[in-house]
């Protein structure tokens, strides 16, 4: 059963590829059309192709196509491209727009194939665990649907269902996509900097924790806590409350909220809902999940936001959370401030700080740039709800000056976006900046307070105590690896690849030469020797001899002819 077990899988392993090929070919075909009628050439060939597929080529973008590619290859390609869309540092901005617009949502599987996974997951009969279950699905998504039922206590819940078979297929996706990573990487050596690999090591890490629903409910949970703890938002902030009793791996059991969309103004009205103190307890939690908590939901647009009578804020969906270090908040901090009074020299430490003090090429020239940026945005007067709009312009310079930023700098950007949105369509007059202010002077303030900076000065001295206990027996142990000869050097000089490169391109083509010198000579001496058998009288050894020296010279012809071209450029 083992052998047939791995045949089984190598099979399927085979027939995704072929079904990534296939797609992959279907709209790199269309790329290719679509460039031979924007440079009017080979016209002819316009009347082998189908109607459908020449409109499609013509009318939709490379972006766009993508975007189809993804949505094509399933759920895997859909969350990675997800994911990528908050990767502006690394993808253009046109792609990001597209990789925004893709649909997480499947047709649901059956609702006795649901009924079945709770009894397995579970281990009792739904009608034991369930006063009632509705076996139709009211969403449903590409990793998991969601059911309504109420508990034997009465509890009216949803019930969150993962897909059958669902990580079988991510984990064969995630072996295809780190194979043609790792192609990718020794073909194309210029994709280093985007790091193919760590891209997909960095969605598999990402896609593992959202397969595993006992993450999302820890998340859930910590957000809860926060908010209980703190008595001035206790109360009008609210998420659903987790049934552990009723959740794994593969099922996630959660309150039933019955709440009012923020995007429906009318019900909102109707109900003598107050919009303009819900846009404001939006914007004052989430900036406390931020500065406060230093860990916020990560997709806060309208539809995960519910509001339930008495002006209470709800949000729903937390498996997409973001963290943030205390010393990048601090830093971040400093960025907006130093942004507001125009001090660009703090800027730049304050970015250097979020990258790890990552070495600038040019100084002068990113000096230059955010000096416009900051009286750009003074004179221009960022309307006072666009936050994220600093941040988004600022990322375009942090790009520029292949400044690398953590990624939740990126996906707070992206939370700040939705936020904006859902707090405009609510009270466009709201001023944000000024429910900021608070908290961002209170991170700062905290920085420099005296006990903490006194803890930080012991720590300091402590670790610095420690290093020099052990500096000698480290000393003592690198000695003794080189002495024996364990420890290795390894120099890796950008300037020498070119060298490398030109040095192995000239081994082969004397390599090519010697293999047809011998051809050409061994060749006519076959065919001066009338070595049988003959053709015309004349040697067919030699003959073919002469055709494959022919065949080998003109591509060494064609490789001289080509240059020697660095490719790691």
């Amino acid at each position: 059963m083992g052998v047939l077990n791995y045949f089984d899988y190598q099979f399927s392993y085979l027939k995704r590829y072929n079904q990534i090929i296939k797609v992959l070919f279907k709209y790199g075909f269309e790329d290719l059309v679509a460039y031979m009628e924007e440079k009017k050439r080979f016209s002819f060939l316009k009347k082998f192709i189908p109607k459908s597929t020449l409109d499609q080529s013509l009318h939709l973008t490379k972006w766009e196509k993508m975007r189809l590619v993804c949505e094509e290859l399933g759920p895997s390609f859909v969350k990675f491209g997800q994911v990528m869309s908050n990767r502006p540092d690394l993808l253009p901005a046109e792609l990001i727009t597209e990789l925004e617009k893709l649909q997480d949502t499947v047709p649901p599987f059956p609702g006795k194939v649901a009924v079945q996974i709770i009894e397995k997951e579970l281990g009792a009969k739904v009608n034991d665990v369930f006063a009632d279950f509705n076996e139709a699905a009211f969403a449903s998504a590409s990793i998991a649907q969601v059911h309504r039922a109420t508990l034997k206590t009465g509890e009216k819940v949803v019930v969150k269902i993962q897909r059958p078979a669902i990580k079988e297929i991510i984990v064969s996706d995630i072996r295809v996509m780190l194979y043609v990573a790792e192609v990718l990487m020794k073909r194309i050596p210029s994709l280093k900097h985007f790091d193919p690999i760590g891209l997909v090591r960095n969605f598999e890490s990402s896609i593992t924790k959202e397969l595993d629903f006992i993450h999302e409910s820890v998340n859930v949970q910590r957000f809860k806590n926060n908010f209980q703890n703190d008595e001035t938002e206790e109360g009008y902030i609210r998420c659903p409350s987790v049934y552990p009793a009723f959740t794994t791996t593969n099922i996630l059991t959660l309150e039933f909220i019955e709440g009012l969309k923020i995007s429906d103004l009318e019900k909102l009205r109707s109900n003598g809902l107050d919009r303009k103190l819900i846009a404001k307890r939006i914007a004052t939690s989430f900036f406390k999940q931020i500065f406060k908590y230093g860990f916020f939901h990560a997709d806060p647009h309208a539809g995960n936001i519910l509001i339930m009578p008495g002006n209470i804020v709800c949000y729903i969906d937390f498996g997409m959370m973001g963290s943030i270090l205390k010393k990048d908040l601090e830093q971040l901090s400093n960025l907006f401030l130093s942004i507001k009074t125009k001090d660009v020299r703090r800027i730049i430490r304050a970015i250097q700080q979020l990258s790890d003090n990552v070495a600038i090429s040019n100084f002068r020239e990113l000096e230059s740039d955010l000096s416009e940026f900051v009286n750009n945005y003074s004179v221009r007067e960022v309307h006072k709800n666009e936050l994220s709009t600093i941040l988004l312009e600022l990322k375009d310079i942090i790009v520029k000056h292949e400044l690398k930023v953590p990624a939740h700098f990126f996906l707070l950007a992206k939370a700040l976006v939705a936020v904006e949105g859902a707090i405009n369509h609510l009270d466009p007059e709201l001023d944000m900046t000024l429910i900021v202010r608070p908290y961002l002077i209170k991170t700062i303030a905290r920085n420099y307070n005296p006990l903490v900076f006194a803890k930080r000065l012991f720590n300091s001295v402590y670790e610095m105590g420690m290093y020099m206990e052990e500096f000698p027996r480290d000393l003592k142990n690198a000695m003794r690896k080189i002495n024996s000869g364990e420890m290795k050097v390894e120099l890796n000089h950008k300037g020498i690849d070119p060298i490398t490169h030109t040095i192995n391109r000239v081994s082969r083509q004397i390599v090519s030469a010697v293999i047809v010198s011998s051809l050409i000579i061994g060749s006519s001496l076959l065919i001066v020797a009338g070595m049988p058998p003959k053709w015309n009288n004349t040697s067919v050894w030699g003959i073919i001899g002469l055709i494959l020296a022919t065949i080998i010279g003109l591509g060494m012809v064609n490789n001289l002819r080509k240059g020697d071209k660095d490719t790691d450029d």
